[in-house]
């Protein structure tokens, strides 16, 4: 096995998985259980009929809400969501009727933090104050030693100082807690009948189950509500009701022989989910599980409401935000929903409440109140006044290069730029170039690097909507336990390897999760690394994952991203930002911006910033010459972790940035100015020079009596060398706009002025040909052929060394040997009408003849018999623009395609890489092909109006010959009129 030098060579392995952040209990088999019933109807047929009801509200797992109360929600907003959550039920109790509040556990998310414990006790002192009753429980976060029993748990424990015994036994008349003090029991009465609530603590002992069926046989008629921490969970889809250990052990030695129990609920596992499972006496026991920590914001202010709707049999489950309703619009984002309607966080249960209750409390009743629905009216109330989430304003780039472009970026990964058409797999080899310098292109690493991984695991795929790359590099197959995983990644030598970020950073990239992700196969996997091996920094601390890369985008088991950096101090260890639970197998943009002078790094999610952040820590440290990769990542020098799911374009900006300088973002098109509207020319052939100032990598365009178009340079300037369309003295109007693609700004006008224009134009039919064997303004041929609405065509139709013309009519096509005008000496079928035509000579033998392109397939025909084709092949993408000629000098025609300024040339008519790559012209250039020097080698010319560029080489650079030829309006052929060896122009008016 090869290890991990300061090299491009990269070894085998896979990542250790760590431990998952929450010690969640594995899932045996459940007890028997009904499934999950069917929400109701969206219309509620007893929702307006007056009942008694009342409600019951829970409070899941604000342990985010307290630990970031301080540094990042007030700052923001000036409270947070526990404090805003309670203070809404105080309000609404009465509209709602509710007589009872419960926490289900994880108050905190430290326990050994007193400012988080502040925060958690500002909260439930509201309810205090309101003499609102409610309960406790601890959750693992409540505890220093939550591996424990309670039994096993001290009187030192922080939960016990904030939330005593005393502070619980005076939430109702009825009401204390254990001898350890972390489980409590209380009784409220709700609409004439009372009610036993028990939360229990955290991994509760067999002395404390015994305590609650004590409680119970204290309290033997009471329908009773069993609160704690963990019970139940959800499986992977996200909706199915499991069990794990701990709910399984509540079950057998508590609830199964209890019939009172009627209800669980309990937080912990993050979802929603519930299930109506039977009890030993066959009685029916309504399990909820309600957890929305992950979501975004640490939960987002989510509460549950139960509505027990007394007579019409019904528990009617809903999931509303204060939150989210009292935020300011213009801090709302697309993830800011006022209620969850899912089917698994809005239902109503069936529950006969006076049969279910009936074999321990006989007199059970409803009561007397007169109530519409609760839950309606809990929806009335959230939504009264909220005006709902502001549309999303971000546009759709309009063409590739439609990206802000920032100084200071080292790198720009591109997968819009890989030579292959999406869909294509990419084998060993394949190149990921990169904008900024070609040098830094990543380049996929050896299949054979991971035991397990296949050439087909790797394929450029479409990418995110707001990418204006619009491809991705997707990663198939991945699995830890196979250790099959597939990367791309830098050279060592290249200069991002060895960035110093000590002035803070911006790293941003597009990734997508498959959508058959596991986490037992995809777990704790990397998208991006930059790779290296932690325990070599200088006094790098010795923690968790003291071997991995320095810095790695991830995604957990719980489906979380998860940017982990090293800062510039390797001594204080590394630094970890989480986003929330990703629930879908979408695309995502993430940025994590690192800002010296805030302190911290702070991680986007499609531009919306998370809230479980680095606060401390700064830069990034790395090991010299240790190479960038994507969908791997290094631990303890091996490559493992293979990415399951996509990566688009990635770059890494020296700076922090901000909104409105990402790749999702779009440059302001408006934002450009030209020098001078007001422009004079001597005559309709001057090519009048506009100058400006534009947003990077947009299209400069002149329409009207100017005509033309520039690209705006890295340094923000363009220059356009326009043509005059119009003819005749005096004041000509033009427009000048500024955008990409279909995006563009309000146009500029500007006025041209001709002082004179003498020379007189040849007649304009639109089947007319003026032929010239030089550059002269004189045509040596001057002729009539076909119909003005004919494609013209151009070749040596007889093989006697001189073009002449063909003119296609649909799929038919008329040859012509002479400049006489007059009948067609050959007349032909080839093809289908929609067909691109090319002309070249396909087989050597001195006679052009026709080949007909359908997107990157090319069917060449060597006779002028119809029929099929004589030679098929593929070249290129179906987007480029092909160009046909003897590139060569052997007497063959091939192709050439261009992409903006770049050409690709193949000498062969076989499919596969170009010979030939370079650069010339402009990317707004129309381009000529011909022998213009008569050395029997086709080459390039770029036309701008009626200014020609020729280069008698491929090998971009300087023209070798500048003319000017005609008008700028005029259609251009080129062709060897004379049969000199030389090509020249021929017009077509």
């Amino acid at each position: 096995m090869a290890t991990l030098a300061a090299c491009s060579t990269l070894a085998v392995g896979a990542l250790a998985t760590p431990a998952v952040s929450d010690p969640a209990d594995p899932a045996p088999a459940a007890p028997a259980a009904d499934p999950a019933p069917a929400p109701n109807p969206a219309a509620d047929p007893t929702a307006d009929e007056a009942t008694s009801r009342f409600t019951l509200a829970t409070l899941p797992d604000t342990q985010f809400y307290s630990r970031y109360a301080a540094d990042q929600f007030e700052p923001r907003y000036g409270s947070n969501p526990f404090q805003v959550q309670t203070e809404w039920l105080a309000d609404v109790r009465d509209d709602l009727n509710i007589p009872f509040v419960t926490h289900l556990g994880d108050l905190v998310d430290r326990a050994g933090v007193e400012t988080e414990w502040t925060a958690a006790d500002s909260a439930m002192s509201v309810l205090d104050d309101a003499g609102l009753p409610y309960s406790v429980t601890p959750g693992n976060h409540d505890l220093t030693d939550a591996g424990s029993f309670d039994t096993d748990l001290t009187a030192d424990e922080p939960y016990l100082h904030w939330f005593s015994p005393e502070r619980a036994t005076g939430q109702t008349a009825d009401s204390g807690r254990d001898p350890l003090g972390f489980s409590e029991f209380h009784v409220f009465e709700a609409e004439g009948e009372e009610y036993l609530v028990l939360s229990l603590s955290y991994r509760s002992s067999d002395a404390t189950l015994e305590w609650a069926d004590q409680v119970m046989a204290d309290h033997p008629t009471l329908p009773t509500i069993l609160i704690a921490h963990n019970i139940l969970g959800v499986d992977s889809d996200g909706v199915t009701a499991i069990v794990g250990d701990n709910g399984q052990r509540l079950w057998d030695e508590l609830i199964a022989d209890n019939d009172q129990i009627f209800l669980t609920v309990s937080g912990h596992n993050h979802g929603s989910t519930h299930r109506v499972a039977q009890n030993n006496a066959g009685n029916d026991v309504i399990q909820i599980l309600q957890d929305w920590q992950m979501q975004y914001e640490g939960g987002n202010g989510y509460l549950g409401l139960l509505e027990f709707d007394l007579e019409h049999d019904q528990l009617s489950v809903s999931a509303p935000s204060p939150w989210v309703v009292s935020k300011p619009a213009d801090a709302l984002t697309t993830y800011d929903e006022p209620l969850l309607d899912r089917p698994n966080e809005e239902y109503t249960v069936e529950i006969d409440f006076a049969d279910r209750f009936s074999e321990f409390d006989p007199d059970w009743t409803p009561g007397d109140s007169e109530l519409t629905s609760l839950t309606a009216r809990a929806r009335e109330m959230i939504l009264d006044g909220f005006s709902g989430v502001p549309p999303v304003t971000r546009e759709l780039p309009g063409n590739e290069e439609d990206y802000v472009h920032v100084d200071g970026t080292l790198a720009h990964w591109r997968p819009n730029l890989v030579d292959a058409e999406l869909g294509d797999v990419l084998p060993e080899g394949s190149v990921l170039p990169d904008v900024v310098d070609p040098a830094q292109a990543m380049t996929r690493g050896p299949v054979g690097t991971s035991p397990t991984a296949e050439e087909a695991d790797v394929a450029l795929c479409s990418g995110h909507a707001f990418s204006s790359a619009s491809a991705g590099i997707c990663f198939d197959n991945s699995a830890n336990s196979t250790d099959r995983f597939s990367y791309f990644a830098t050279e060592s030598d290249v200069p991002v390897t060895n960035a110093d970020l000590t002035g803070g950073y911006t790293i941003e990239a597009f990734v997508s999760i498959a959508d058959d992700w596991s986490a037992d196969e995809n777990a704790w996997t990397r998208a991006l690394a930059r790779t290296g091996n932690r325990s070599r920094l200088p006094g790098m601390a010795d923690i968790w994952d003291y071997t991995l890369s320095p810095a790695s985008i991830g995604f957990s088991n719980l489906r979380e991203f998860q940017w982990t950096v090293v800062p510039d101090d390797p001594t204080t260890g590394d630094r970890t930002a989480w986003s929330g639970e990703i629930t879908g197998d979408d695309w995502y943009h993430l940025a994590l911006v690192n800002d010296p002078e805030a302190g911290g790094v702070t991680m986007f999610v499609d531009g919306m910033p998370i809230l479980r952040n680095i606060s401390e820590g700064d830069g990034m440290s790395f090991e010299e010459g240790y190479p960038w990769m994507i969908g791997a990542a290094t631990n303890d020098d091996e490559i493992g972790a293979g990415w399951h799911g996509g990566v688009g374009e990635v770059r890494v900006i020296d700076h922090a940035t901000g909104p409105g300088e990402w790749l999702i973002d779009r440059p302001d098109v408006e934002d450009f100015a030209v020098e001078t509207t007001a422009i004079e020319a001597p005559d309709d052939d001057a090519r009048p020079v506009l100058t400006g100032t534009g947003r990077p990598g947009a299209a400069v365009v002149a329409t009207g009596a100017l005509t033309g178009e520039a690209v705006v340079a890295e340094d923000g300037t363009w220059t356009l060398e326009a043509s005059i369309a119009v003819g005749g003295t005096g004041s000509h109007d033009f427009a000048i706009t500024h955008g990409f693609g279909e995006r563009v700004s309000a146009p500029v006008a500007g006025t041209v002025t001709i002082a004179a224009d003498e020379t007189p134009a040849p007649p304009s039919v639109g089947n007319g040909y003026y032929l010239n064997d030089g550059w002269d303004a004189v045509a040596e041929r001057e002729f009539s052929f076909g119909r003005a609405s004919d494609e013209v065509l151009v070749g040596d139709w007889d093989g006697d060394g001189v073009d002449s013309l063909a003119v296609r009519r649909g799929n038919a096509y008329f040859l012509s040997n002479t400049f006489l005008g007059g009948a067609a000496e050959v007349e032909l079928t080839f093809g289908r009408a929609g067909d691109e035509v090319l002309v070249g000579d396909w087989d050597g033998d001195g006679v052009d003849s026709l080949a007909v392109r359908r997107g990157n397939a090319y069917f060449l025909s060597n006779t002028f018999d119809g029929g099929r084709a004589d030679v098929e092949l593929r070249y290129g993408r179906a987007g480029d623009q092909v160009l046909v000629g003897d590139f060569d000098g052997d007497g063959l025609d091939t192709f050439a395609v261009r992409r903006g300024a770049r050409y690709l040339v193949a000498n062969s008519l076989e499919s596969g890489p170009a010979d030939v790559e370079f650069g010339y012209g402009r990317a707004a250039d129309e381009v000529l092909v011909g022998d213009w020097d008569g050395d029997g080698v086709d080459t390039f010319a770029s036309r701008r109006g009626n200014l020609y560029l020729v280069a008698n080489s491929l090998a971009g650079g300087w023209a070798d010959i500048e003319q000017r030829y005609g008008r700028a309006g005029d259609q251009v052929l080129v062709g060897d009129w004379d049969g000199d060896g030389s090509d020249t122009l021929g017009v077509r008016r």
